[in-house]
């Protein structure tokens, strides 16, 4: 049964982050009108807006009967100018159906992806989506219309969380199918393969996407505060064990720890953005961190 979709994006959350911006650190193909700059001179027949010229512009696009009226420089913008297309993956693996608070990693995710959705196309950027296990089980084309967040938000709602991830095979369908370079966010809680990751977060960075992970993860996958004897069931065919986890803990945690600072360095060595959110986070806060953060780097790369 189709659950409803509206869960995904809720009022709450929409008047907390309707002001952030999303801006992306690198030139890529078809940035925003006035906080992105594309490299290429796209001659798309609809036009869109006239834009102030900045130092740089090509000046072969200066609308010369504006000038003549107004004795100002302004370019000439196309839709292709405008829209920065984004590719959403979220995790759609039997792992993101855990949860120990209010949000299962699923449902945190889905609401990240929703919110994320609403900023893009309220700047009037493109945004598809790719949900996936070990194979794309749902793939909604990138438009711009705000209706578009409808179409986005039903396939995710329609969709249950099963099967394994197969990251690298995703990520390299995603970089092939991909001829325009834009950004791509992965919304996953991350338990795959490291070395796979590794490498089809290279594929998509060689290929020139802005690339944004986005490592969704429990309170107690973090903390793993449990006490007293406890049986775990493992997701993804792992079987299950009964143990005193204050046994365990310690070389978990040296586990999880040592597996998010490899995580780090390679993401920083490779200019991918990646963040540790926990789903007991509020989910505007999380996101005004990341993105603020993002901002900082993008002036700092400028200066």
């Amino acid at each position: 049964m189709t659950q409803d979709y509206r869960k995904f994006l809720r009022p709450e959350e929409i008047s907390r982050i309707s002001r952030l911006e999303v801006k992306a650190r690198h030139i890529v193909e078809g940035f925003l009108s006035g906080l992105h700059r594309s490299p290429y001179f796209g001659q798309s027949v609809e036009f869109v807006q006239h834009r102030e010229y900045a130092q740089g512009d090509d000046y072969r696009r200066i609308d010369w009967k504006v000038w003549s009226k107004t004795d100002k420089y302004y370019v000439k913008q196309y839709e292709e100018d405008t829209n920065l297309r984004t590719t959403l993956l979220v995790d759609l693996s039997e792992s993101m159906l855990f949860g120990s608070g209010e949000m299962t990693k699923y449902e945190y995710g889905c609401t990240m992806a929703a919110c994320l959705s609403y900023l893009l196309l309220r700047q009037q950027d493109s945004v598809g989506l790719v949900a996936f296990d070990e194979a794309i089980r749902s793939r909604v084309e990138s438009r711009s219309k705000r209706n578009h967040l409808h179409a986005l938000l039903a396939a995710m709602s329609n969709e249950t969380p099963a099967k394994k991830t197969s990251m690298f095979d995703i990520l390299s369908e995603v970089a092939e199918n991909k001829a325009r370079r834009g950004m791509v966010i992965i919304i996953s809680d991350l338990f795959v393969e490291r070395e796979s990751l590794f490498r089809g977060l290279n594929m998509l960075r060689h290929r020139g996407h802005d690339v944004l992970l986005f490592h969704v993860l429990d309170d107690q996958e973090l903390d793993f505060s449990y006490s007293g004897t406890t049986k775990f069931e493992g997701m993804e065919e792992m079987g299950e064990i009964v143990c005193d986890p204050r046994s365990l803990r310690e070389g978990y945690m040296e586990a999880m720890e040592a597996y998010l600072s490899e995580l780090r360095r390679h993401c920083s060595s490779n200019v991918i953005d990646y963040q540790t959110i926990r789903t007991s986070e509020h989910l505007d806060a999380a996101l005004a961190h990341y993105l603020n953060h993002r901002i900082g780097m993008r002036q700092t790369v400028r200066n």
